[in-house]
């Protein structure tokens, strides 16, 4: 699968763009019951612990349920992450991002989701993948078109004069440099509005979490080489010389790997 020239030369310039239809509708929909019985097993779990701040945003989607464990393997996603980031680019970190009713959450502050600013290079592509339609009322992602080369601080006065909100159907997604400033919308209906969020990097950069080890093998099982090697598995270091000492086809560390 291609990625279209047009969207993608308007991620280059624009730092965030649209792309329609990575998931149908229904796929969409349907991941939305286990997405909400995670944010219930976190709220349950995490609520009122120290630092936690990431209410109804649940982190190491790939582990709650096979469905968000297969959007790894999306080729949608993968023809544009593979043109900006190259083919063996892998995930940093796969949360949700969800606006619960009446209300918001952290994501809700002006902010970018990479700290590095390289003019010219990128190092972070954020996805945010819908699996409700976004609109005006439910807190649909607001995005600063043209701000990732930036090295100051969007104040926000300046965001909430120029920043666009993103209304989305349920299966779009957001692609866009993670340094571009966005924020969460503010949620004023009385349902949960619900979404994916991937961070994805450079191979030599380190992930949020060691995905090889958080993932349990029977997971790991039932994804093929795109999953396995988007989840880190092609550019892990040797923890001995046993390890380093052997044929290439045995390493952990693959070829070519950035």
């Amino acid at each position: 699968m291609k990625a279209d020239p047009e969207l993608l030369f308007a991620l280059k310039e624009d730092g965030v763009v649209t792309v329609p239809g990575v998931l149908s509708r229904e796929e969409a929909q349907a991941m939305r019951p286990a997405l909400q019985r995670a944010i219930d097993e976190d709220l349950a779990r995490w609520e009122g612990s120290p630092g936690y701040i990431d209410q109804w945003m649940v982190h190491n989607l790939m582990v709650r349920d096979d469905a968000f464990l297969h959007v790894l393997e999306n080729p949608v996603l993968h023809a544009y992450l593979s043109e900006i980031l190259g083919d063996t680019c892998i995930v940093y970190a796969y949360t949700s991002s969800s606006m619960p009713p009446r209300s918001s959450n952290h994501s809700r502050r002006v902010h970018v989701d990479c700290p590095r600013v390289i003019p010219g290079y990128v190092t972070n592509v954020g996805i945010t993948l819908a699996l409700d339609d976004f609109t005006n009322e439910n807190g649909a992602t607001e995005m600063l078109s043209r701000s990732q080369w930036r090295t100051d601080t969007v104040s926000e006065e300046e965001f909430e004069r120029n920043a666009t909100r993103y209304l989305l159907k349920a299966g779009d997604a957001i692609i866009f440099n993670a340094r571009t400033w966005h924020r969460g919308g503010l949620n004023t209906t009385d349902q949960p509005r619900h979404a994916l969020t991937i961070n994805v990097c450079r191979s030599y950069m380190k992930q949020r979490f060691d995905y090889p080890r958080l993932v349990p093998s029977q997971l790991v099982e039932k994804l093929g080489p795109v999953g396995r090697r988007f989840l880190g598995f092609d550019s892990r270091v040797p923890a001995s010389l046993d390890e380093y000492y052997v044929p290439a086809e045995g390493r952990l560390y693959k070829a070519n790997q950035g």
